[in-house]
């Protein structure tokens, strides 16, 4: 995957380099606040409390963090912008890493970086794959004569 070279200034109506050239794709923002708000949902393994992500049309998520949740306190105080990634190792070469990648949920790896004092979380979605039973002649191998 090529690298994002910004070599002048983007122009009004230009997308950023990250998603014109690299093909990162917008997941969400993420916004921390420390009152409780209506349908919350606490995800007891992170520490944080999650709203909107679900319902909001712009991707907006609101995050409470509790106080042993173990995150930097940039990504605790300032807003983030959320990107999916195709290979979260590549997206990550040569950037600055907050927070290494992660497993919080089957099917995701998370990492942070900083820009330019900005956190951005980057996200690499995958499906897991399927072991498959073991058959009988599986079960069987190395033994002589039928099962």
């Amino acid at each position: 995957m090529k690298r994002a070279v910004i070599s002048g200034k983007r122009l009004n109506h230009e997308p950023p380099a990250v998603t014109a050239e690299l093909g990162w794709r917008y997941h969400h923002i993420g916004i921390p606040h420390t009152q409780p708000r209506a349908q919350e949902h606490h995800v007891a393994h992170l520490g944080v409390h999650i709203s909107g992500f679900e319902t909001s049309p712009y991707g907006v998520e609101w995050i409470r963090f509790e106080p042993h949740c173990r995150v930097p306190e940039i990504v605790r105080t300032v807003p983030h912008i959320a990107f999916a990634v195709d290979d979260l190792n590549e997206a990550l070469k040569g950037r600055e890493i907050l927070i290494a990648p992660t497993e919080p949920s089957v099917g995701v790896r998370v990492a942070f970086i900083l820009d330019d004092g900005a956190p951005v979380e980057l996200l690499q979605f995958y499906t897991a794959k399927a072991v498959p039973p073991k058959t009988r002649h599986a079960a069987g191998k190395g033994k002589r004569g039928r099962i």
